[in-house]
């Protein structure tokens, strides 16, 4: 059975944004990292700004709820614009599901990442659907944060 949460999408501004939510909800996160923190591509360095900006945050907001979110920066900082910095985020019980759920969902609109096998392990995929919406679709062997 899948899950649905918020993803948010920042220009520089996660941490701060995830500070001042953790400082509302309560809680810890259950995970933060920066994009210097993950696998470097030689052929295209990364600014030191950009290594600072975050990769992934999650902050559980209750037992069903996840508001998760990164910075943008790179080949995806052209995309960014206000208002369409929120993605809704699937997690998937099976691969098959998540095969499903993408297939359907992103019919006839523009994918922007097949689904595929990533460096954190996750079976993961993002496109934005015919109406316009952001969505990204995710299956963890082992559950991830």
């Amino acid at each position: 059975m899948a899950t649905v949460n918020a993803y948010l999408t920042f220009n520089g501004s996660c941490e701060a944004a995830f500070n001042f939510y953790k400082s509302v909800f309560g809680g810890e996160f259950a995970f933060i990292g920066k994009f210097k923190d993950m696998p470097q591509d030689a052929a295209k360095p990364m600014s030191e700004a950009d290594g600072e900006k975050i990769m992934h945050v999650s902050l559980p907001i209750s037992a069903e709820t996840i508001l998760m979110g990164s910075d943008t920066g790179g080949e995806w900082g052209a995309h960014y614009k206000e208002g369409n910095n929120i993605s809704i985020s699937i997690n998937t019980s099976s691969k098959a599901e998540a095969d499903r759920l993408f297939n359907g969902l992103s019919a006839n609109g523009q994918v922007t990442m097949p689904m595929d096998t990533t460096f954190w392990g996750s079976y993961f995929g993002m496109f934005i659907d015919k109406f316009g919406i952001n969505w990204m679709v995710s299956f963890d062997e082992t559950p991830q944060q």
